[in-house]
């Protein structure tokens, strides 16, 4: 049962954005807030089908942590459920994002469209550079800039390093910095794949303040995210 659950899910996904892609390309020569319309109603329609079709609904916890105009939030990455999700939770986020991602058809056009912050990794320090500037110029605006300090999507049970990258962030933008626990994982997989129905959990964490050093700054992010994360997994769904 839950294998066809899966499949049904994954053609509703992928279906969705093709069919959506050619509805909604007209909105990506108009205003920015066009888009943002037309993304807003196909990620609603993928919330349905995961509802509907994978028997999967999900939680906010910690809502009265979430930020107001500019702020920096670090998420966990479990699944592509969490780059969808903090469009529901968030005013306005511009999420830092690999830049091979902005190439893709359909997805890395909203992608542009919607002013995510697009990064080339194997630049180093210019790509540092490159993403504290716009970063600041999107808080600027008002924007909760998201960053998954891990760099990448990792698995249930993995405990990686964070990337320099949200240190960087976090100095440069000199504001809290909000981190976020979910267990996605425990049900999304990669490409779509659904494991099983259940809710998935995700839980806005206390602030932690601006001003810190490096090291302190770190250490207080991925404690209380990894100590967090592993509780929610533990708690499962």
């Amino acid at each position: 049962m839950q294998a066809l659950r899966s499949t049904l899910f994954v053609v509703w996904m992928y279906g969705l954005m093709v069919v959506m892609g050619i509805i909604l390309t007209p909105t990506l020569i108009g205003p920015r807030s066009w888009a943002r319309g037309g993304f807003t109603v196909w990620r609603g329609l993928i919330f349905w089908g995961l509802r509907v079709l994978g028997g999967v609904t999900w939680e906010l916890r910690g809502a009265e942590n979430l930020p107001e105009g500019g702020a920096l939030v670090a998420c966990k990455h479990q699944s592509m459920f969490d780059t969808l999700a903090p469009w529901v939770f968030l005013n306005d986020p511009a999420i830092i994002l690999k830049k091979e991602l902005k190439w893709l058809p359909i997805f890395g056009w909203w992608a542009q469209k919607l002013r995510n912050i697009a990064v080339d990794r194997s630049a180093a320090s210019k790509a540092l550079r490159d993403m504290t500037r716009q970063a600041r110029a999107r808080a600027a605006e008002g924007r909760q800039i998201l960053i998954f300090p891990e760099g990448t999507r990792t698995g249930v049970d993995e405990r990686v390093d964070y990337k320099p990258g949200v240190a960087a962030l976090y100095k440069a933008m000199d504001v809290p910095c909000i981190p976020v626990a979910l267990n996605s994982g425990l049900i999304w997989e990669s490409f779509g794949k659904l494991k099983q129905p259940g809710r998935i959990i995700v839980e806005v964490l206390e602030p932690i303040p601006p001003g810190l050093d490096r090291k302190e700054f770190m250490t207080r992010l991925k404690t209380a995210i990894d100590t967090r994360t592993a509780a929610l997994v533990e708690e499962g769904v």
